[in-house]
């Protein structure tokens, strides 16, 4: 049986406006950002190529040049200027007819990621024939591990989630879903913005809970004429990303074993 062979695109930039965690600690560059001593963007990067579905792996940032002499030596990975915003970037490539799909989006802070996670996003999302997977965490699934972790959580049904950072996008089609998340990109954390924006039924149908995650994702996908599928991460650690001074925390204390 032949393995489906994944590009993964590592967002690898910085946010406009500057970032309260990398000023706090004297870092000017987001992914330099030391985890352990090292750049914060090799550690999800090492995870990636211990994948044998991943055939490369596209560094995506808006200054390659900080990025001389830190990458490994590997053929596998690529690095690229970015565009000024995430989903920008993301519809460039996507239109780019030169684009080999399947495509998996990832970040260079998820600092705690796995092959583990890895192989299951691309295990669900290959097995389900979706044009978008996307990873989240349960809530029920983290503070169980974490209770005192701060994320942003959306409601569905009984249940809340935190996404994973991990977004398969397997055809073409995927691009609705882009289009969508540029309207949303802004008010990433503000979780009733974003439902809002999933449309009234479906935001309705959260906010009420009587739609969970896998109904709202079916409404959306007839709604973008796109099939969705949401992956539901076993390992919790999956949620943590370093985007504030107690992630940074949280990432030192797990990897040292304290947490």
């Amino acid at each position: 049986m032949s393995v489906e062979r994944w590009t993964v695109l590592m967002l690898a930039g910085s946010r406009p406006g500057g970032c309260a965690l990398t000023d706090s600690l004297g870092v000017d560059y987001k992914p330099l950002l030391p985890i352990k001593g090292e750049p914060m963007l090799l550690r999800p990067l090492r995870a990636l190529l211990a994948v044998e579905e991943v055939a490369s792996i596209r560094v995506l940032t808006q200054q390659p040049e900080r990025f001389d002499g830190v990458l490994p030596d590997d053929p596998r990975v690529i690095v690229e200027t970015s565009d000024q915003t995430i989903a920008a970037t993301l519809l460039r490539i996507c239109d780019d007819p030169s684009t080999p799909f399947p495509l998996l989006v990832t970040t260079a802070d998820h600092a705690l990621l796995t092959p583990e996670m890895v192989r299951e996003v691309l295990r669900v999302a290959t097995d389900s024939g979706c044009d978008i997977g996307i990873g989240v965490v349960s809530r029920t699934t983290l503070m169980g591990r974490f209770p005192n972790a701060q994320r942003t959580w959306l409601r569905f049904g009984r249940e809340q989630y935190s996404g994973a950072n991990l977004f398969a996008l397997r055809t073409p089609a995927a691009k609705a879903g882009i289009e969508r998340w540029r309207a949303i990109e802004k008010d990433r954390k503000k979780g009733w913005r974003v439902l809002l924006q999933l449309g009234l039924p479906l935001f309705l149908g959260a906010v009420l809970r009587v739609r969970n995650i896998h109904q709202t994702a079916t409404g959306l996908s007839r709604t973008l004429k796109t099939r969705i599928k949401v992956v539901v991460m076993s390992d919790p650690l999956a949620a943590v990303d370093v985007d504030k001074k107690a992630d940074y925390e949280l990432v030192d204390a797990i990897l040292d074993g304290r947490a």
